[in-house]
């Protein structure tokens, strides 16, 4: 399903081929505005989503990797990142930062690489489903891959 893929899914899918990841990317029959919404599509479990949240964390652009079935707790993910503050960053900084728009933000394919989180909570599933840089486009990975191909690191976010 890889034809008529959005630009910015072109280059989620260079970025992945670059690093070796095992997942093809999916265009969705209709965007997913939320955990539950995209885990209804793909068939999976709302904690296979691997929701991808940009924050600000003392200025600078933080991704989290987080399971659709968790809310980020900030002050948790701050001491975790050792910042002083993480807030939830505004559509221009996520644009700026990731080149990709709110509710497709992949966790590669960024202008510049961005330090990047992962919730351990999503290592129970054998596959998870990350968005492709558009709302429309998802692809399959693992945790292991996730933490491989972001060179995040393993947290807990809630």
């Amino acid at each position: 399903m890889s034809e008529k893929l959005p630009a910015n899914s072109l280059l989620v899918r260079s970025a992945l081929r670059e690093r070796a990841a095992t997942g093809e990317i999916v265009v969705l029959p209709e965007k997913a505005p939320t955990a539950a919404t995209a885990a209804a599509q793909l068939g999976c479990d709302v904690g296979a989503i691997a929701n991808s949240l940009i924050f600000e964390a003392d200025g600078a652009p933080l991704l989290v990797l987080t399971s659709g079935a968790h809310r980020v707790d900030v002050e948790l993910v701050a001491r975790a990142a050792g910042v002083q503050r993480v807030r939830r960053a505004t559509p221009e900084f996520v644009r700026e930062a990731t080149g990709q728009p709110i509710g497709g933000v992949a966790p590669v394919g960024h202008p510049a690489p961005v330090r990047t989180l992962v919730d351990n909570w999503l290592a129970k599933h054998e596959v998870v489903w990350a968005a492709g840089g558009h709302p429309l486009t998802v692809f399959p990975t693992s945790y292991d891959e996730l933490l491989r191909i972001t060179g995040g690191a393993p947290v807990d976010v809630e």
